[in-house]
């Protein structure tokens, strides 16, 4: 089995399956995947696109307790492929918080063998999670691309419900605001986060021992009316933790006229988070959503020899033999 570190250190074409060799794989009893063994040295690259609702989860990343939905999804890769949590190596693009949704998610993992057919695949999985997690789309991925470090931009969107009374189906994904808001205001605010900034006045205290660049691009900031639904949508270069979720709250109590939006300038300023817990709140995560991921286009083409995407399969019904009287 070939480990991850040398795995990595692949940066040659999708390697081609040995034609001489098939085995056939059953998955739960429900579904025959076909897999085509390579050679020993082969290894071999899959791309998830990931939508769950994440209210009973605690965030992606895998932790032993409470579940994840990292956690959830090596369960079915492993059940689907047999192999151990350590050489799947599964990944995602972004750690999202406990409570956030996703409708972009992209992950990836490595197997030793080639598929034929990525719908069994793809189908598989799906018949294994858990119904408020689902894979969108699975693809054969290069060598070169990697689910994190291969990102050019993120999309994240921030829906607010803004009325007297909270609509009962947006309770699990928008944050109920009674307070009228000053959407010019907030529009006029969220464009002096846009550019490159030291964002470190809007970043929480991290568990992880990673130390992240504050610096981040920020290319849009868009506040959207949709009736009662107030949209923020955000792309950058990458965030730090809690930083969208702490622009939205700022922008918020602007909103609110509480503050001025050219406060924001003053706050990026000053590169310390107290500065900015004098005039902001906590904001739920369950308003929050990864919408979309985008990458490099030379890390997304296919390699040579692999099956093609998977956006799922579709069912049509055979035409009915009962005989009409």
């Amino acid at each position: 089995m070939m480990t991850y570190a040398a795995a990595a250190a692949l940066v040659a074409p999708f390697p081609s399956p040995s034609p001489s060799s098939t085995s056939l794989l059953s998955l739960n009893s429900a579904v025959d995947v076909v897999e085509v063994q390579p050679n020993q040295d082969s290894v071999y690259k899959w791309r998830l696109v990931l939508a769950y609702d994440g209210t009973r989860y605690a965030g992606w990343q895998y932790q032993e307790s409470p579940p994840t939905v990292q956690c959830a999804v090596e369960k079915a890769l492993i059940q689907t492929t047999k192999l151990p949590r350590k050489d799947l190596q599964l990944v995602g693009a972004s750690r999202t918080d406990a409570g956030v949704h996703a409708w972009g998610q992209v992950a990836h993992f490595v197997t030793p063998f080639n598929y034929e057919n990525l719908d069994r695949v793809h189908m598989a999985l799906n018949g294994l999670l858990p119904s408020d997690i689902r894979v969108r789309e699975t693809s054969p991925a290069s060598a070169e691309f990697h689910a994190r470090f291969s990102v050019k931009s993120k999309i994240y969107h921030y829906k607010i419900y803004s009325d007297t009374i909270m609509d009962p189906f947006q309770r699990r994904f928008a944050y109920h605001n009674m307070y009228k808001l000053n959407t010019a205001a907030m529009r006029e605010a969220a464009k002096y986060f846009v550019g490159k900034h030291d964002f470190t006045s809007f970043e929480n205290a991290s568990h992880n021992d990673r130390v992240p660049d504050p610096v981040k691009h920020i290319f849009r900031f868009d506040v959207k009316e949709m009736g009662a639904l107030l949209q923020l949508e955000v792309e950058g270069s990458g965030f730090l933790y809690r930083q969208v979720r702490n622009m939205v709250a700022l922008l918020l109590q602007i909103g609110k006229e509480a503050i001025p939006p050219d406060i924001v300038p003053y706050i990026l300023a000053s590169r310390d988070r107290k500065e900015l817990a004098k005039y902001s709140f906590y904001l739920p995560p369950h308003g929050l959503c990864l919408v979309s991921i985008n990458y490099n286009e030379s890390h997304l083409l296919p390699p040579p020899d692999c099956p093609a995407k998977s956006f799922g399969m579709h069912h049509t019904i055979r035409k009915c033999k009962v005989v009409y009287y």
